[in-house]
């Protein structure tokens, strides 16, 4: 029979040697994080957005979305829409059609709120 050793004792001080120094990312600011990077963890909305953020001008009709990654005008609308709600895109109807846009610092104010935890990011 195989008996394994024990495993040899943890010095509490030694696994705690980094100490917290900035205050963690607020719980409100966390769960509206979590809900705009929801919205970022599905491949067609990160080719919109960068589809989007690749035109001239900076927006793009949802008729000009739909060839390029391959999916119905309905479900295109869907992505869009929950990129809107996650505050990474404005929406402006221009008769029967629906031009997009990024929202100016919206990908930097993500990047922001990873690195420095949240509303510190912003002063």
């Amino acid at each position: 029979m195989r008996t394994t050793a024990p495993a040899p004792a943890r010095d509490v001080a030694s696994c705690c040697s980094a100490p917290v120094t900035a205050a963690p990312l607020p719980v409100a600011e966390a769960r509206a994080l979590a809900r705009t990077l929801k919205a970022l963890a599905d491949p067609a909305r990160l080719r919109l957005l960068s589809l989007i953020a690749a035109t001239e001008d900076g927006q793009a009709c949802v008729c000009d979305l739909t060839g390029p990654v391959a999916l119905s005008q309905p479900t295109v609308s869907h992505h869009l829409k929950t990129l809107v709600d996650a505050g990474l895109l404005t929406r402006e109807r221009r008769g029967s059609w629906a031009f997009y846009a990024l929202v100016p610092g919206a990908l930097d104010a993500v990047a922001d709120a990873l690195r420095s935890g949240g509303s510190r990011a912003r002063g």
